[in-house]
């Protein structure tokens, strides 16, 4: 009789995380910061049409890196979930931190009970139009929640970005110079300039009269942030 072959639970939790990670860290990284009107975020995507950074609900955007077709399915979820939140309670009820704890509770299970981890990073960003605290949570693959102040980076070079934005970082920047220091800051992380063209960028912008706060900046509005 053969005797079955046994792994101990943490090696397994350990190769599930190397697992995730790898594949986090084969894709392009994402910096999310507050400027003086609300949240910027930019990530390094030449694509024009598989978004990374995406609006969940009015004052709520969500951001994912890693493999793409897994994050935008927690996109999906996140914005029915926040949908039916809001029409079955109130739109006030919708909130950052009951979509992130929602998310962990996904991607933990996942990772805990299913054979391959789910390999992404998300985060989800919230805006208060009365000028209230704003609020930036990172999920990792794992469930585990982070609440971020200030700024953030997600991704394959998340501490080097982390660290040389956090150098140069200060409270109240506006919009073209929050988007110019975080391009300045992939493009030394990547060595070599990131053009306009190979960038998604949106914000969720609390001075905007309608009621949804998020908006996504088309090349010519990045290209004339960037010429400073």
């Amino acid at each position: 009789m053969t005797m079955p072959f046994y792994v101990s639970p943490e090696q397994v939790m350990k190769d599930r995380a190397d697992y995730a990670r790898k594949g986090i860290a084969r894709g392009r990284s994402l910096i999310a910061l507050e400027a003086a009107d609300g949240i910027v975020i930019v990530a390094e995507n030449p694509s024009r049409t598989l978004f990374k950074i995406s609006e969940i609900y009015d004052h709520i955007a969500f951001a994912g890196v890693g493999k793409y077709n897994e994050f935008e399915m927690l996109k999906i979820a996140g914005v029915r979930h926040a949908d039916l939140k809001g029409y079955a309670y109130s739109r006030e009820d919708v909130t950052a931190r009951s979509l992130a704890n929602a998310y962990a509770q996904t991607l933990g299970q996942v990772f805990t009970h299913e054979m391959k981890p789910y390999e992404v990073e998300i985060l989800v960003g919230e805006v208060e139009a009365d000028g209230g605290r704003n609020a930036l949570y990172h999920v990792l693959f794992d469930g585990s929640v982070n609440d971020e102040q200030e700024l953030v980076a997600i991704g394959g070079h998340a501490e080097d970005l982390t660290t040389a934005l956090r150098s140069a970082f200060a409270p109240g920047w506006d919009l073209p110079t929050a988007i110019r220091e975080a391009v300045k800051t992939f493009s030394a992380a990547e060595g070599h300039d990131i053009e306009a063209a190979s960038l998604e960028a949106g914000v969720l912008d609390r001075t905007r009269t309608h009621r949804r706060k998020f908006r996504r900046l088309d090349d010519d509005e990045v290209s004339a942030a960037l010429a400073g």
